[in-house]
């Protein structure tokens, strides 16, 4: 009996080793307060949580000033960051001297980003001063939240509002979930993306609800099994892979799934893009189910021709190869008389797709939906609304 006592007490000793709590770093604790700046209360804070295995850097309620941060690993291990105030950055382009991100998280294995908090990019200032739609070597504006080189990690209850570019950035990350992310900004604000990933792989986003003037996910090359679940996009400019083909040596775009999204008066709803005279590239294994658009302009829509704002000199065929993708129970209402639009590439041209159950009804004048081809034949099965490949190029 007191030879397994003893054995039981170790066990429950080393049960309460292992789940000892969180060290708290308090940004207070520090020298912040708020309506001031906290750059250096949280930069030190963030340096002693990262020293510390199992830590937790909390800003709590109230507003804060916060200039460009970048919150460096690898840490000694798990680390949260428990946003439940809301961090404004400056409003003014200058102050960020050329430099094209805010708030910085990078090499950090097993991260918690969380606690119901706002970064507020207070990006109206820049907006205006945006040149990208009129030339694309156009100054680089800052994002919001980068996320470089993140694993094992998850990001959870946070809101970013008015970034002044993308708002949420991935790249080079592995085993990234965002649960309950909220991303808002108005439908007129430029190349606010929701959330952009490239060269990442095993991301999950579920239950994130996105209003921007941009794509509210984008999905760059490198990028790799990929779940999007459950996700309210619009205003915006859809769910969007691409676009691909505009750089050489881009990496295969593959395994990417998308469920359950609720697409609202967006300028676009699930859509593939690829530039015209691009270099080889490969995208693969994508797939959208049991989608809802209301009031959508081109809800399924793959674009090899994609070139905005005439920036293309050269219109030669696209050379991304797009291969095994499916649409399948999309539902709603299109706001164009073209509700289906799959334009693939003359040199490469699309192989193994698939329109299952599509039922997209037109409000306009002038007809019911129509559904163009070019360069592709779907293979289709169930509803068909409207027909498919019904004006074919």
């Amino acid at each position: 009996m007191g030879k397994n006592l003893s054995i039981a007490t170790i066990s429950l000793l080393l049960v309460l080793a292992s789940t000892k709590a969180q060290q708290v770093f308090d940004v207070k604790s520090y020298g912040a307060q708020p309506n001031a700046d906290i750059t250096q209360a949280m930069t030190k804070a963030w340096k002693a949580a990262c020293a510390v295995a199992g830590s937790k850097v909390v800003i709590s309620a109230g507003v804060y000033k916060l200039g460009l941060v970048t919150l460096l690993g690898p840490c000694k291990g798990a680390i949260e960051f428990n946003l439940q105030g809301t961090l404004q950055a400056p409003s003014d382009v200058a102050s960020f001297n050329g430099k094209d991100s805010w708030v910085v998280f990078e090499s950090i294995d097993g991260l918690t980003v969380s606690g119901g908090g706002v970064f507020d990019g207070k990006g109206q200032q820049a907006w205006q001063k945006n040149e990208c739609n009129k030339d694309k070597n156009c100054n680089v504006l800052p994002i919001n939240i980068r996320f470089n080189y993140v694993t094992n990690s998850k990001v959870q209850d946070i809101t970013s509002k008015d970034s002044k570019f993308f708002h949420i950035n991935l790249l080079e990350c592995k085993k990234l979930q965002f649960q309950h992310v909220t991303i808002t900004a108005p439908a007129d604000s430029p190349n606010t993306d929701g959330i952009h990933m490239g060269h990442s792989s095993q991301i999950t986003i579920t239950n994130a609800d996105i209003g921007t003037g941009d794509d509210c996910i984008s999905i760059g090359d490198g990028t790799q099994d990929i779940t999007v679940n459950q996700v309210t996009c619009g205003p915006g400019h859809g769910i969007s892979i691409g676009s691909l083909g505009k750089y050489q040596n881009e990496e295969p775009v593959s395994g990417i799934r998308v469920t359950g999204a609720t697409l609202s008066n967006t300028d676009n709803g699930v859509r593939i893009k690829t530039w015209p005279a691009s270099p080889s590239g490969v995208a693969s294994d994508i797939h959208f189910e049991d989608v809802v658009m209301n009031n959508v302009a081109n809800p399924i829509i793959i674009d090899q021709n994609y070139c905005p704002n005439s920036q293309c000199s050269n219109q030669s065929p696209s050379k991304v190869k797009i291969s095994n993708v499916s649409f399948k129970k999309i539902r709603g209402t299109s706001s164009t008389k073209e509700a289906v639009n799959l334009i693939c590439s003359k040199s490469v041209p699309c192989q193994q797709v698939v329109l299952s159950d599509i039922d997209l009804a037109y409000k306009g004048g002038g007809g019911s939906a129509t559904s163009t081809c070019a360069n592709v034949q779907p293979a289709v099965s169930g509803k068909q609304n409207p027909p498919a490949c019904n004006n074919k190029h």
